[in-house]
């Protein structure tokens, strides 16, 4: 009985041992769903995957002055074919993991076009140079032909979460926000509209594996595990098409 004990400390020793550690920087919009993928990896691999979340520009900056993370799920598509450009991911890693999805969320009334074009109180985005949504809202405002009607009204939070709890701690009555927000937090639907895709350029989320990361292949297992949690992408409020594939 001692021995079976003592081999069976042997190989949870060894487990421990061989487990490694992913550091991930990911879009403000994704940090909960990334979340719920990387508990799920974490229970089948035993790797540990530690998240770091934020504006995708600012993550980009941090990239560029050497930021340890081996993965970068950005909100965009931009910077990482920045990255991909100045040669500092893994060839070929680069993959669309998951299209985005802008809601109007009015904490009262019945939120639609028409109320959005009508609110004339303050609004929450996210900035707009620093987060993908945030320029999403921009073309919102400006294919309604708001931005007059907006100006020196718009909260502009330093990411999209930021501009989500603006809304929800009642500080402000409406936003531009995420739909995979509205949907983590159980928000009824009734209380947000999902502006409609054609009104702003495509939210094409893209994730890179970094070439400074010491786990190469552990970081691109991950990734190719996100890209095949399609049911969880959608139930989330992303779109999956056929075209989310590496490009």
């Amino acid at each position: 009985m001692t021995r079976i004990l003592a081999v069976a400390l042997m190989m949870a020793a060894s487990f421990h041992v061989a487990a490694d550690e992913l550091k991930v920087a990911v879009a403000a919009n994704f940090a909960h769903t990334l979340t719920q993928v990387a508990e799920r990896f974490e229970a089948e691999t035993g790797h540990r995957v530690r998240i770091s979340s934020g504006a995708t520009g600012a993550l980009y900056t941090q990239i560029q002055h050497g930021a340890p993370f081996d993965l970068f799920l950005a909100a965009d598509s931009r910077r990482p074919q920045l990255l991909e450009k100045e040669q500092k991911i893994l060839p070929g890693s680069r993959v669309t993991y998951a299209i985005g999805q802008l809601a109007y969320w009015q904490r009262q009334g019945d939120p639609s076009e028409q109320s959005l074009t009508q609110w004339h109180k303050k609004l929450a985005i996210a900035n707009p140079r620093l987060a993908p949504y945030g320029a999403a809202a921009q073309q919102v405002l400006s294919r309604l032909d708001l931005v007059k009607q907006f100006k020196g009204k718009l909260v502009t939070g330093s990411n999209i979460l930021q501009a989500y709890q603006y809304v929800d701690s009642g500080n402000v009555q409406a936003g531009l926000v995420a739909l995979s927000q509205l949907r983590s937090a159980g928000v009824d639907a009734s209380h947000y509209w999902v502006v409609p895709e054609h009104y702003y350029a495509p939210l094409e989320q893209q994730a890179v594996v970094l070439k400074r990361t010491a786990n190469p292949r552990l970081a691109q297992q991950l990734l190719d595990y996100l890209t095949q949690q399609q049911q969880l992408l959608t139930e989330a409020g992303y779109q999956v098409s056929a075209h989310v594939a590496k490009r």
